[in-house]
């Protein structure tokens, strides 16, 4: 696996508005020019209230829905790419939080309390997705009040947030490569078009030829800054986004696994079950049935 930078190679993204704050909330909407590939100094806690789609976090590529909520370490590429239909859009599609570590490694010297959240923060350098409802349901109501408020009040919510995600243990956490490994400034632009076209035409064939083709560059030349920039290359890229698309299929309906093979952009069943197996260590039949399973049981204790 490559040691550089990710996804598109992002782009730094400046916060200069901190104003002496310990936090800054934020709100989204989609599309929205702040949304690509990027990554800053700051962890970022990332609550999607609407649309579903791709995420992108390091060298990890999943899915994402309504009550999402994800934990970025500084300087851990990152993107979320909600997939529309026409013209829609969403005024609001996300809430988010973002704070430096000096918050916490400054903090913990006065208030002591703070190292208890010092392993959740080292997790956060890889990337969090939390995946329990309960607390999820919990999270959003503390990112609403954090919204209405201001000063100690929105920080005394958001250290309590804090505290209740470092007590769950139903998480996953996402990147194989640290931050360290993926931040790089190079190549902004190129790889994020690469990206976003990658994204529009996963599902059908396309070649590396033609993405490079698409950004005036060489073959040879764009697989070399395409795996420095995403830790992976074009090929691997393109599958893991597409078995990415058949897990979505496989949870969310019954229609056969031939079908969701070719509507996933693969054009053969046995090299798709195949790549299923390589990376989710199961058949997409044994997949769905444990979506299945999960979902009952989630009905059950909602």
């Amino acid at each position: 696996m490559s040691r550089s930078a990710r996804g598109s190679e992002p782009s730094y993204e400046l916060m200069d508005d901190h104003e002496g704050l310990s936090i800054i909330y934020r709100q989204h909407g989609f599309p929205c020019p702040l949304v690509r590939w990027h990554f800053h100094k700051e962890y970022e806690l990332h609550l999607i209230t609407a649309s579903s789609g791709k995420v992108f976090i390091g060298d990890y590529i999943g899915n994402f829905n309504p009550g999402s909520l994800f934990l970025t370490g500084p300087n851990l590429p990152h993107n979320w790419i909600s997939q529309l239909d026409g013209e829609e859009h969403y005024p609001q599609r996300d809430m988010l939080v973002n704070f430096t570590g000096a918050l916490f490694e400054s903090g913990h010297l006065v208030f002591m309390e703070l190292k208890t959240l010092a392993p959740l923060l080292d997790r956060a350098r890889y990337g969090i997705e939390f995946k329990d409802r309960a607390l999820i349901v919990e999270a959003t109501r503390l990112m609403e009040l954090i919204a209405a408020h201001t000063g100690v009040t929105r920080l005394g919510y958001f250290l309590i947030l804090m505290e209740t995600l470092a007590a769950n243990e139903d998480y996953l956490l996402l990147s194989a490569t640290s931050a360290t490994d993926l931040a790089d400034e190079n190549n902004v632009d190129r790889t994020n078009r690469a990206v976003d076209f990658i994204f529009a035409n996963y599902g059908r064939e396309l070649s590396l030829e033609e993405v490079a083709e698409h950004l005036s560059m060489k073959p040879t030349y764009f697989s070399r800054v395409f795996k420095q920039a995403t830790g992976r290359s074009f090929v691997e890229f393109v599958n893991r986004l597409r078995i990415s698309k058949s897990c979505e299929l496989l949870a969310d309906g019954d229609k056969p696994v031939t079908q969701v093979c070719f509507e996933s952009g693969f054009n053969n069943i046995s090299n798709f079950n195949r790549r299923f197996q390589q990376l989710k260590g199961m058949t997409p039949s044994h997949y769905r049935r444990l979506a299945v399973q999960r979902l009952t049981e989630q009905n059950r204790h909602a």
